[in-house]
């Protein structure tokens, strides 16, 4: 299922990037790796991640599962799965393409 815009493109491929690399984490975590290694430039709502994350879920390119974290809380747990690692290299591909031409547009024109 192809992305419907840009925004959903990059925040698929942020969340790819951060559970490939740094492993299985609750969607609280993802949005904080997300703001931490971006500096804070990047804030992810909770009402645009969630519903990525359960469309990622539908497509199979994440897993989740409940699990009870150290605050006796519960919450679902994603991971990246081996059809999520191909759908990464991919959208890797078509960003470092995309960005690359914005790049020249900026410099050239």
């Amino acid at each position: 299922m192809p992305p419907s815009s840009s925004a959903q493109t990059a925040l698929d491929l942020l969340v790819l990037t951060v559970l490939n690399r740094r492993g299985p984490l609750h969607g609280y975590g993802i949005a904080g790796a997300i703001e931490e290694l971006s500096e804070e430039a990047l804030r992810i709502e909770e009402g645009s991640l969630y519903p990525a994350l359960h469309r990622m879920e539908e497509t199979g390119w994440i897993s989740a599962e409940w699990t009870v974290t150290e605050n006796k809380r519960r919450a679902r747990i994603y991971q990246i799965t081996r059809g999520g690692k191909k759908q990464l290299a991919a959208e890797t591909q078509r960003w470092t393409d995309f960005s690359a031409g914005v790049a020249r547009v900026l410099r050239y024109a």
